[in-house]
């Protein structure tokens, strides 16, 4: 199904992208395209540049060049907070979760874009602005339920583990309903059994949300149990794309994870 939907039609191309901090190259003419309902994964050693390449999809960097087109529109200029408009939602490396808000609060933050704000909304609260206020609140009840976080919608964030304030990061991802869901990393830290649930939902997000996912993750047996392809990336340079059990079996990407002399003996000990 992948496959097929890969190649009916991407929903995020990114051509020959190319982005510098003063003499450092962070990308180097790195192209690749997601197709719609694909789950993707952006693997690769630190400092390869998978955040980079996120926060230039997002609008947080401008690439010096190349573009970048999500659902057939080119939004490589385009401001972070445009691009969350059109269907692009992301979670972070580090947790980004407002403290002294409960579980259920930080969620709502998430339907920010959905809300309509403004003077006559004001003025006739009780019309308007509660209709609305109560659809976001049903929404974000509903995600509370798929998250499977009930027992602790009015807890404090910072009070509950991390697994389950990773959780409540992805939660508030979906509150913007997105057609797009970058995720950066949302297994760090966790055992392995928070890993199966955290892969369960991104499954679910798939299969009952008609979501794409665009996944950046370190752990392989993530990477290799859940996306349909991956890119890998190495000092700013695509070196492998394809069925993550290929990729990453590359000569090229057991040297950038393993090192030269590793490497042959893990080509070695295959052979």
């Amino acid at each position: 199904m992948s496959v097929a939907a890969h190649q009916r039609e991407a929903v995020l191309r990114c051509r020959d992208i190319e982005l510098a901090f003063g003499g450092l190259r962070a990308l180097k003419g790195v192209s690749f395209e997601i197709g719609q309902g694909e789950i993707f994964g952006l693997v690769g050693p630190n400092g390869s540049g998978k955040t980079s390449m996120v926060n230039v999809i997002t609008g947080f960097y401008r690439p010096q060049g190349g573009s970048v087109v999500v659902f057939g529109e080119d939004m490589t200029r385009m401001k972070p907070h445009r691009i969350a408009t059109r269907g692009v939602a992301r979670t972070f490396q580090n947790l980004a979760l407002f403290r002294g808000m409960t579980v259920l609060e930080n969620i709502l933050l998430g339907r920010h874009i959905h809300m309509r704000a403004g003077a006559l909304p004001t003025l006739f609260y009780w019309v308007w602005a509660l209709r609305n206020e109560v659809a976001n609140r049903r929404i974000v009840e509903e995600l509370i339920d798929f998250m499977q976080l009930q027992d602790i919608r009015d807890e404090p964030v910072e009070t509950i583990p991390l697994g389950l304030q990773k959780r409540v990061e992805l939660a508030r991802a979906l509150a913007a309903e997105p057609k797009l869901l970058i995720l950066d990393e949302p297994m760090a830290g966790m055992n392995q059994e928070e890993k199966e649930y955290i892969a369960r939902f991104i499954l679910d997000a798939r299969e009952e949300r008609n979501t794409t996912v665009l996944l950046i993750e370190h752990h392989m047996d993530v990477v290799t149990s859940l996306c349909d392809r991956v890119m890998v990336l190495s000092y700013g340079e695509s070196i492998a794309q394809g069925k993550p059990k290929d990729a990453i079996a590359d000569p090229r990407v057991v040297s950038a994870y393993l090192g030269q002399r590793a490497a042959a003996r893990h080509v070695g000990a295959a052979a």
